[in-house]
C-alpha cells in the first residue's frame, strides 16, 4: 500500500515527534512555538493506519531567516520533521518535504529554511537545500546547521 501524506493537527505530530525528536524527554516538550497559528500547517505520513512521519511548516519573517535576498518576500520555516526509525530510508521524508513545498508554492512562498541536525544535512542537500553559516548547538538536541532553498 502506498504512503499517504495528509494534513494533521499539531497534537497529532506528537506520536512521531516524541520518539524521534524528543526521546527521553517529557511529552510536553513536543510542543513547538507557532504550532497552533492559523498560518502553520502540519503534514503526517501514514503507512495504512500507522503514523510514521511528520513535518511542520511555520510562516516566518525575513529577519528570522538565515539568509535574506532582495527578491524574496515570503518565508516559511520547516520544524519538527521526523520519520519513525524503522521506516527511515524509504523516501518518506522526501514525500513529506515535496508535499510541503508543493503547498508552499501554491501559497506563492519564496523561501523555505530550517535548522537541520548534522545527521540530516546530506538528505536535505540531496533535496536541493544549501547550508549557510557555522554549525551551532540547540540545547538538549545537538549540533545543527541553518539550511535554505528558494522555491
Amino acid at each position: 500500500m502506498p504512503i499517504i501524506i495528509k494534513e494533521i493537527a499539531a497534537l497529532e505530530t506528537y506520536g512521531v515527534r516524541h520518539p524521534v525528536l524528543r526521546a527521553g524527554r517529557p511529552l510536553e516538550d513536543c510542543a513547538m512555538e507557532g504550532d497552533d497559528l492559523e498560518s502553520t500547517f502540519h503534514l503526517g505520513a501514514y503507512d495504512e493506519e500507522l503514523h510514521i512521519g511528520v513535518a511542520t511548516f511555520l510562516k516566518s519573517e525575513a529577519r528570522q531567516s538565515p539568509i535574506v535576498f532582495d527578491t524574496i518576500n515570503s518565508y516559511y520555516q520547516l520544524r519538527g520533521m521526523g520519520v519513525i526509525p524503522d521506516h527511515q530510508g524509504r523516501g518518506i521524508g522526501k514525500l513529506l518535504l515535496e508535499k510541503g513545498i508543493e503547498k508552499l508554492q501554491s501559497y506563492q512562498i519564496d523561501m523555505l529554511w530550517f535548522n537541520a541536525r548534522v545527521i540530516a544535512v546530506p538528505f536535505y542537500e540531496s533535496m536541493g537545500f544549501e547550508k549557510t553559516g557555522e554549525p551551532f548547538e540547540v540545547k538538549n538536541i545537538g549540533t545543527h546547521f541553518k539550511m535554505f532553498k528558494k522555491l
